[in-house]
């Protein structure tokens, strides 16, 4: 067969009804500015973490809002809390207690302990 310098990328669905919420529904009964975030990107933009990983707290905070759990759950370890994100948020949403429970509710909900 022959290749004419592109691919056709799978398709990329997401079923919401399948998606595990408990995660992003901690946060929020406990961090409820949580769903203030509109993903700028200034969290990330101004992470220690994201200058030396590939740590995204925008993608983590969009990622556990639709309940697609398996890269947080492995990212939020590079996180190392030092509250840049909660400084920079212009909607003042506190990053850093998301984070936190979010470590936590991984712990509660997941078999997967962190």
């Amino acid at each position: 067969m022959e290749k004419f310098g592109f691919s056709i990328s799978k398709g990329r669905q997401i079923n919401y009804d399948l998606n595990d919420r408990r995660i992003a529904e901690f946060i929020i009964e406990n961090e409820p500015s949580f769903r203030l975030c509109i993903a700028c990107g200034g969290c990330s933009a101004s992470c220690t973490a994201g200058n030396f990983t590939q740590f995204s707290l925008r993608e983590l905070n969009i990622l556990i809002s639709r309940g697609e759990n398996d890269v947080p759950r492995n990212d939020i370890k590079k996180c190392m809390l030092c509250g840049k994100c909660t400084l920079i948020c212009p909607r003042g949403v506190n990053t850093r207690n998301v984070i936190f429970l979010a470590k936590q509710a991984f712990r509660k909900f997941d078999s997967y302990a962190i």
